[in-house]
């Protein structure tokens, strides 16, 4: 039987970088949202071991597919794993600050560990997760958190402070943005002397997390990463700008290194009503209406 998993789009709804380590990596302090869109994955199980990949996005996928080294990974952990045929259909834009690749492997994971009851208790997914990529122990988990480290470190909020769902709006310019082009356009600004800034949050404190607070939280934290973003694809003021002047929108902001671009709205149907609107206005974009939560 084959093994699906949706490989739903991460939402950075906050994101500061804390300081550039010794290893070229930087440190980082999110709070993460995942959407009820994504990508899909499905394991076949079977004697090969090989990966597909279809969809609105499959051609834009360059280089090695990260499924790959993941099959390879799984592989040489535990030999006895079930494995077999990946298919992806990829339905997110790539490069896009939305930890598709990271999301498309957390799936793959999910979907081996339902695949292998008798050996998933054996392996340490989180550990696995974190060799594959940054974003992936995140991905894996697949709720609100807390990300810290590299984004490695993954504090998920307490059922208590459990955020509610969020009308939503992503738009992409259907350019890719890679994440390590924006990070050295970082460094080499003056947002990064303002490193190291900021509390940390609380992801058990109780009664925080309401959607005032999280409005206001966006405000005071935003995105260390969306001037050195812009500066590299100008679009993405352009498509703030879009989101912000629809009816009902709470907030644009930028989700991880860009160049998506998301808005919080009042209810879902302003939201659909966005969606609609910005695709007439602006039909080279991606523009896709979905809950956060």
């Amino acid at each position: 039987m084959p093994f699906r998993e949706l490989a739903r789009a991460k939402v950075n709804l906050s994101l500061t970088v804390l300081g550039r380590r010794s290893d070229g990596y930087h440190d980082i302090l999110s709070l993460v949202a995942f959407a009820d869109v994504g990508d899909r994955v499905t394991l076949l199980p079977g004697p090969d071991r090989l990966v597909t990949v279809c969809g609105s996005f499959a051609s834009a996928i360059e280089g090695p597919n990260l499924l790959d080294r993941a099959l390879d990974l799984l592989c040489r952990l535990q030999p006895n794993l079930r494995l077999g045929t990946v298919e992806l259909e990829k339905a997110l834009p790539v490069a896009a600050g939305l930890g598709g690749g990271s999301a498309d492997a957390a799936a793959l994971l999910r979907a081996v560990r339902r695949a292998n009851p008798a050996h998933a208790a054996a392996i340490d997914w989180h550990s696995l997760a974190a060799r594959l990529g940054a974003d992936v122990p995140v991905c894996l988990a697949g709720k609100p958190a807390v990300m810290t480290g590299v984004g490695d470190h993954v504090e998920p909020l307490a059922p208590s402070v459990a955020l509610a769902p969020l009308a939503c709006v992503l738009v992409n310019p259907r350019l890719p943005l890679p994440t390590a082009r924006v990070f050295a356009a970082f460094d080499a600004s003056p947002n990064a002397r303002r490193q190291g800034r900021g509390d940390g949050i609380d992801a058990r404190g109780a009664g925080i997390f309401d959607v005032e607070w999280l409005l206001a939280h966006m405000r005071d934290r935003g995105n260390d990463l969306e001037p050195a973003a812009t500066s590299l694809l100008p679009v993405i003021a352009e498509i703030k700008a879009a989101l912000d002047a629809e009816p009902g929108c709470r907030i644009a902001a930028m989700s991880g290194s860009g160049p998506t671009c998301f808005g919080i709205f009042t209810d879902a149907t302003a939201a659909q009503g966005a969606q609609r609107a910005l695709a007439r206005a602006h039909p080279a974009w991606w523009v896709q209406s979905t809950r956060l939560g």
